[in-house]
């Protein structure tokens, strides 16, 4: 017995077994030093800074281009609105040519009528209304009147 606790006691049995315990300690602090790493490597912080130059690098050149395609759809429509304006214009262009539409206009705009017709202008009763109540229009001085004068022929052009 005494060969065993003398053995027990020995120093290689002690520097083993401290040898043992410090590797189980250090493989202890290794695993819990590593659950608490973050994840972020040297590679993943390199590629998110890659990354990141990429889209500020790249931002203004893609905010142009949309706006450029925006603005080739709205030129893209307004020549479409100019060809359909040109072709409405190419029509009445057409129809002006033919006399008989020409005379209908001049007679429609003009108030033309032909030797031996009667020509009638129909007035608007409301327009007679309309200037029983100016009779006070000879009080305000003459060029409010025309402004209004004016301002009337508009209204009836709406």
């Amino acid at each position: 017995m005494a060969v065993k606790d003398r053995d027990r006691f020995s120093t290689a049995t002690r520097i083993k077994l401290l040898g043992e315990q410090t590797a189980a300690r250090v493989y202890r602090s290794q695993t819990k030093r590593q659950a608490r790493r973050s994840r972020l490597t040297g590679r993943a912080a390199l590629l998110a800074l890659v990354v990141c130059t990429l889209v500020v690098a790249l931002a203004y050149p893609i905010r142009q281009y949309v706006s450029q395609r925006a603005e080739i759809s709205d030129l893209q429509r307004e020549k479409a609105q100019a060809a359909e304006r040109v072709e409405k214009l190419r029509d009445l262009k057409a129809r002006w040519q033919d006399d008989a539409y020409a005379e209908q206009q001049i007679r429609q705009r003009l108030h033309y009528v032909l030797p031996g017709e009667t020509g009638f202008i129909v007035v608007d009763p409301n327009a007679a209304k309309q200037s029983r109540t100016d009779l006070g229009a000879a009080d305000r001085p003459w060029y409010s009147n025309v402004w209004d004068g004016v301002d009337k022929s508009d209204a009836s052009d709406r």
